[in-house]
């Protein structure tokens, strides 16, 4: 199964991570999962928010993304709310995608990364549940991926959140499992 299965590592970056009070918990589960697929040979992609210089992709009406059209180089290639924490820098070979809109398949070429591997399993694990995970799960299902959700390396600032959609929304379209059933698995 490994072959044919990636970790996606999505959003775990600089700039996103700093608005999560308590992000500690989420890096170290995060680690153990990128750990244990490196262990593994899975292939692990890293998908960030990642804007051209000047944010020409962003419209201003959009209500999400506008507000940081004309922030000086916010999570613009090379400014630090790009970049990943030091404890899961990508490795030589690892792929960073750099993404536009909230789903890991928007403004990407992550399907084309995907198809280069042959996946067919997508494990995923991000910040926030809601945003990317959520988004990126739905599109894969439609481009006929199997997911798996480590819902103990995911994470949401809405409160409620991140429960309702791992223990009630994402188990019927997806596998959902901790980071150590995960690798045990492996």
């Amino acid at each position: 199964m490994q072959n044919k299965t990636v970790l996606l590592v999505m959003d775990i970056q600089k700039g996103i991570l700093s608005r999560l009070p308590e992000s500690a918990s989420l890096m170290t589960k995060v680690e153990q999962a990128v750990a244990a697929a490196r262990g593994a040979g899975v292939p692990v992609v890293f998908v960030r928010l990642c804007f051209r210089k000047g944010h020409p992709e962003v419209n201003a009406a959009n209500r999400l993304f506008g507000p940081m059209k004309g922030q000086a180089d916010l999570f613009i290639e090379g400014h630090e709310t790009t970049e990943m924490p030091d404890s899961i820098t990508p490795k030589e070979g690892e792929v960073i995608v750099n993404k536009k809109r909230i789903s890991g398949f928007a403004g990407s070429d992550l399907e084309m990364i995907l198809r280069g591997y042959g996946a067919e399993n997508l494990v995923m694990l991000g910040l926030s549940t809601s945003g990317i995970v959520l988004s990126t799960l739905r599109e894969a299902l439609d481009k006929d991926y199997a997911v798996t959700v480590l819902e103990d390396a995911c994470a949401d600032n809405k409160e409620g959140m991140h429960q309702f959609l791992t223990q009630t929304l994402f188990p019927s379209y997806a596998n959902v499992t901790t980071v150590d059933a995960w690798a045990k698995s492996l």
